[in-house]
């Protein structure tokens, strides 16, 4: 399938098989140099940890066509590291960054016709996991295990521009206060299947999930950090050992202070003290922002900004990174690897 068969402006953010993948096997202590496959079937023991026991993460980044023909791929080298970390708690050996990085790059050569033109609003995106394989049947760690990457093209997340969108607090917990909510790991996104559907019965865009040891404080949306805009024009984002760190939002919090002037704080953000902030949105791969319009809680919503308007910040600090990643604007040092 090649790109004169793809109408780049109905994109969405589904699968799409491209024509080729990297595999690599951890066997005896390393990983194999790896191998580029035709192959989308992944073929594993009826045994592996990945498939009883959850042992397994994942990481998502993305490539751009840039407006003179080069390739943009944004910051691999934190997927790499909190790829890494998410290994550490799931007993799971590193792919190390070198290796995780020439991946991706492989990967984004092998599918250049897929990366949708500039322009369009859209980007290739990459899709790393790494999971325990080999036979097995008892709770430890595998005997083996397999990492690939394989990649899809995206459309643009907001087709009319960015959309303010609705969310709902979430009676649920995505984590637990000391458990696997910093990492990337399919279990955190299993639990937050119903609660998500439930939110959107109810005609809200996700849910908002408070911090699971006291439900008093903003952790999540759905599966993106959070961040406002407070009163007094500062850049604020939760912190806690059970949120996952968003590449996304760490770019975000380096932008609002030295690109944009402003004072940025990574603390408690208390969800009944939602009027000190003037401004509120969810950022993460997909979407960059996603501005929120107001917060349910308590059957009462609380709007920001606009429920049809994005705020003035937020549109500035989305101008910023797009212009970033797509090569407009000059890069933070280290920030983009041009393929």
């Amino acid at each position: 399938m090649g790109s004169k068969n793809i109408d780049w402006t109905t994109l969405g953010f589904s699968y799409i098989k491209t024509d080729l993948r990297y595999v690599s096997h951890w066997r005896e202590g390393s990983w194999d140099a790896g191998t580029l496959t035709e192959d989308n079937q992944v073929h594993i023991s009826e045994g592996s940890t990945a498939l009883h026991y959850g042992q397994q993460c994942f990481e998502g980044l993305k490539a751009y066509r840039c407006q003179d023909g080069s390739i943009n791929l944004f910051r691999p080298d934190q997927n790499a590291a909190r790829m890494q970390r998410s290994c550490d708690r799931l007993l799971m050996p590193h792919m190390p960054t070198e290796q995780f990085i020439d991946a991706c790059v492989q990967v984004v050569r092998a599918n250049e016709e897929f990366i949708p033109p500039y322009g369009s609003g859209g980007a290739l995106y990459l899709r790393p996991y790494l999971i325990g394989v080999g036979d097995n049947i008892g709770v430890r760690s595998a005997p083996e295990f397999l990492f690939s990457v394989f990649c899809i093209p995206v459309g643009a997340y907001f087709k009319g521009g960015l959309t303010p969108t609705n969310f709902v607090v979430s009676g649920y917990d995505r984590a637990a206060p000391n458990g696997t909510g910093a990492a990337k790991v399919g279990g955190n996104y299993a639990a937050s299947l119903l609660p998500g559907y439930e939110a959107k019965q109810q005609n809200f865009g996700d849910c908002i999930y408070l911090d699971p040891e006291t439900h008093t404080k903003i952790e999540e949306v759905g599966a993106a950090n959070f961040f406002a805009i407070d009163r007094q024009g500062r850049f604020v984002t939760p912190k806690s050992p059970s949120i996952l760190a968003s590449i996304t939002k760490y770019s975000l919090l380096h932008i609002a202070e030295h690109r944009l002037g402003m004072a940025v704080e990574e603390g408690d953000v208390y969800i009944d003290r939602l009027d000190e902030y003037s401004e509120a949105g969810a950022c993460g791969t997909a979407a960059v922002i996603t501005p929120i319009g107001g917060i349910q809680y308590n059957g009462k919503l609380h709007v920001f900004h606009s429920e049809t308007e994005v705020g003035p910040v937020t549109r500035r600090l989305y101008d910023e990174l797009c212009g970033i990643q797509y090569g407009d604007l000059e890069a933070p040092e280290g920030w983009i690897v041009k393929i």
